[in-house]
C-alpha cells in the first residue's frame, strides 16, 4: 500500500471504531462526506485492499505482447542489424507489418540492451545559411569515400548532389574512386532529367579547381576564360553557363556532408539487405532507394517553380560533357590521343591538315573525335606504323664455342704462392722500372761501405 491508502486505512479504521465522525474524517482526509461514506462501505466489506486502485498489478491494455518485443529484438539483431531507430521503425511497418512508433522501438531495444549504431555527437553552435528560394538555383555536389559494400569489403565512393531548396537528390553513383570522369556522368544525367542548374557548390578537389601551380591548359575556344585556371569538369560548368562555388571548409557545405552520413547509415543497411557486393548491384539498389527517400525528406521550396535552365538549341551535350586537348596533326594527317590514333580524311574545305591545331574530344563513353574550328572531322584508325625489322635473339646462330689451343711441350712453371696456380706471369721487359731496383740497392751499399 502506498503511504496515502495507510493514511485512509488508519483514519476508516477510526470511523468505524466510532472514535471519529465521518465528517472529521473528510476534513483530516479532504474528502467529501459522501466519498468518505462509499470509502467506508469498502472497507468494510473487502479492509484494506478495497482501498486500492482495481487496475493495480494489471497489465495495461496497449502493453505489447513479450512475442512481438521478442520479435523486434530479433530482427534488430539479425535480420535488420545496424538500421538506426527512424529506419528500423520503417521497415518494421514496411515489411513486417509491425506498425510501431519511434518512441516504443526505441524504449524495446534499449530495455533488451540493444544500442542505437549511430554515434551523436554534442552539436557546435553554426549560423545557419537560408536555403535557396527555388529548385535549381544551387546544387551541392560531393564524393563520399566508404566501405559500401559491407565492412569488409573495399572502398568505393558514392559521388552525388543534394538541392539546396528542396533537399532532394536528383542523382547519384557508384564509382572506385572520386574522378572527373564520375561528376561529368552525373551531371549529364542531372541536365537530361531536370535541366542545367543555375550553380554547383563544391569543394577545392583538383577535380573541381586547378592547383595555382599547375600547368594552364585551354581550350582554342575558349579564349574569353583565359584568365580563369580551369580543370575538365570546370570547363565543361562554364560551357554550359554553370557557376562554381568553391567551399573552404565541410561545414559551409553542411547538407550534403549530413546527406553522406543519412546515406551511410540507410542506403548502408540496404546494401546489406540487398546483398549487393558489386557496383552494377549496388547500383539498382540505389536508383530504386533514391525515389523513396526523396518523397520521406523533400521539403518545399520557398517559391514555386523551377530554376533549371533547358539547354540550348544547338548544343550537342556530348561535346561538352567530355575531356578536351589540344593537339597538332602530324605530317602524315594523323593525330595520337594516348593509345588513339586517328587517321583524318581529306574534305572538300582541306585536302590536308598537317601541322595544324585541332581539338580532340574524349567522349564519356570512350569515343574520339577530333574537332577543327568547330567542326567535327572526319576519322578512321590510323593503320599501325611500320615496324622496325631486326635479327632476333631467338633467330640468331648459336656461337662457335673456341677451343682453347694444347699447352706446347716442356716443363710447366707453377706458382708455389698461396693460393696460386697455373703458369708462372711474364717477366718484365729489361726497361721496367722494376729491373733498375736492383742497381738502385746496389749504389747503396757501396755508399755505405
Amino acid at each position: 500500500m502506498t503511504q496515502r491508502e495507510q493514511q485512509r486505512a488508519l483514519v476508516l479504521t477510526r470511523v468505524v471504531a466510532g472514535h471519529w465522525t465521518q465528517r472529521e474524517a473528510a476534513a483530516v482526509l479532504g474528502l467529501s462526506e459522501r466519498q468518505v461514506r462509499r470509502l467506508v462501505a469498502t472497507y468494510q466489506v473487502r479492509g484494506p485492499a478495497g482501498l486500492m486502485h482495481g487496475n493495480r498489478s494489471r497489465p495495461p491494455v496497449h502493453t505489447l505482447p513479450t512475442t512481438v518485443r521478442e520479435q523486434v529484438v530479433a530482427l534488430a539483431r539479425g535480420k535488420y542489424a545496424g538500421f538506426n531507430d527512424q529506419h528500423l521503425t520503417e521497415k518494421l511497418a514496411e515489411a513486417e507489418q509491425l506498425v510501431l512508433g519511434r518512441a516504443t522501438v526505441r524504449r524495446i531495444l534499449r530495455d533488451a540492451s540493444v544500442p542505437s549504431p549511430r554515434k551523436r555527437r554534442a552539436p557546435k553552435h553554426r549560423q545557419r545559411r537560408e536555403r535557396m528560394s527555388q529548385a535549381g538555383m544551387l546544387l551541392q555536389a560531393d564524393g563520399s569515400r566508404h566501405r559500401w559494400l559491407g565492412p569488409d569489403g573495399r572502398y568505393v565512393t558514392l559521388i552525388g548532389g543534394i538541392d539546396d531548396a528542396t533537399s532532394t537528390v536528383p542523382y547519384a553513383l557508384f564509382r572506385e574512386q572520386e574522378d572527373a570522369h564520375g561528376y561529368l556522368l552525373w551531371l549529364e544525367r542531372v541536365v537530361q532529367t531536370l535541366g542545367i542548374p543555375q550553380a554547383l557548390y563544391v569543394d577545392r578537389h583538383s577535380i573541381h579547381q586547378r592547383h595555382p601551380t599547375d600547368p594552364l591548359v585551354l581550350m582554342s575556344d575558349l579564349g574569353a576564360l583565359e584568365g580563369d585556371r580551369l580543370t575538365q569538369f570546370g570547363r565543361a560548368a562554364a560551357e554550359l553557363g554553370i557557376r562554381l562555388i568553391h567551399a573552404r571548409s565541410p561545414q559551409a557545405k553542411g547538407r550534403i556532408e549530413r546527406l553522406w552520413g543519412t546515406f551511410q547509415d540507410r542506403l548502408g543497411s540496404e546494401l546489406r539487405l540487398a546483398g549487393a557486393t558489386t557496383l552494377a548491384a549496388a547500383q539498382q539498389v540505389l536508383e530504386a532507394f533514391l525515389p523513396a527517400f526523396n518523397a520521406r525528406f523533400a521539403v518545399p521550396p520557398a517559391e514555386p517553380g523551377s530554376a533549371y535552365r533547358p539547354l540550348p538549341a544547338g548544343v550537342v551535350l556530348a561535346e561538352v560533357l567530355c575531356f578536351k586537348y589540344l593537339r597538332v596533326v602530324a605530317a602524315d594527317n594523323t593525330v595520337q590521343l594516348g593509345e588513339h590514333h586517328l587517321q583524318i580524311q581529306p574534305s572538300t574545305a582541306r585536302t590536308s591538315y598537317a601541322r595544324l591545331s585541332v581539338d580532340l574530344h574524349e567522349r564519356l563513353d570512350g569515343s574520339v573525335a577530333v574537332y577543327y574550328q568547330g567542326q567535327c572531322l572526319a576519322t578512321q584508325p590510323a593503320p599501325p606504323s611500320a615496324p622496325q625489322l631486326r635479327a632476333r635473339k631467338a633467330d640468331r646462330p648459336p656461337p662457335v664455342p673456341v677451343v682453347p689451343a694444347p699447352p706446347a711441350a716442356g716443363p710447366i712453371l707453377t706458382d708455389n704462392r698461396a693460393g696460386g696456380a697455373g703458369t708462372m706471369p711474364a717477366r718484365p721487359a729489361a726497361s721496367h722500372p722494376w729491373k733498375r731496383f736492383p742497381a738502385v740497392v746496389q749504389r747503396t751499399k757501396s755508399r755505405s761501405s
